[in-house]
């Protein structure tokens, strides 16, 4: 099984919210993959014990450098919300015209449970489907409000 240490979960309906959740679970994730197995069997070689490394299979680095990357999923999200012409439908075709094929974390939405979703996530959990209707606005709106803050 997979320890989920920092509550990985999937509805029905995955926006903008949810996507910043299970990114961020997913860096927890290899935070503590890093350190409690790979870290720990390196102390293990240093003090000599007879040990025999295993590998967990958990390296999630693929999945967060989706994310992080430049011209990666959050770099073409910044992008796309400085056009002030740029929709929901630019943004999921932009999505899949850099992201599809290019990245192996990156896939086409199922449709079930939601038929509108435009793209998925394959996370170390479970693949998730992600509805991206009005991020954008929701980004100019942060950012407006950023502003005004100043």
């Amino acid at each position: 099984g997979v320890l989920d240490i920092a509550g990985f979960e999937i509805f029905d309906y995955n926006g903008f919210e949810q996507i910043c959740i299970n990114y961020v679970n997913e860096k927890l994730q290899q935070f503590f993959n890093q350190h409690m197995f790979t870290l720990e069997q390196e102390e293990y070689v240093r003090e000599g014990l007879d040990w025999a490394n295993v590998d967990f299979g958990m390296d999630l680095q693929k999945c967060i450098d989706m994310f992080e990357k430049p011209m990666a999923f959050l770099a073409i999200f910044e992008e796309e919300s400085l056009f002030p012409k740029a929709t929901d439908a630019t943004f999921a075709e932009k999505l899949m015209t850099n992201m599809l094929g290019k990245w192996p974390n990156f896939a086409k939405p199922n449709p079930r449970p939601d038929p509108d979703a435009h793209f998925a996530v394959i996370h170390y959990a479970a693949t998730v489907s992600y509805n991206l209707t009005g991020w954008l606005e929701e980004k100019t709106r942060s950012s407006e409000m950023t502003q005004l803050l100043r």
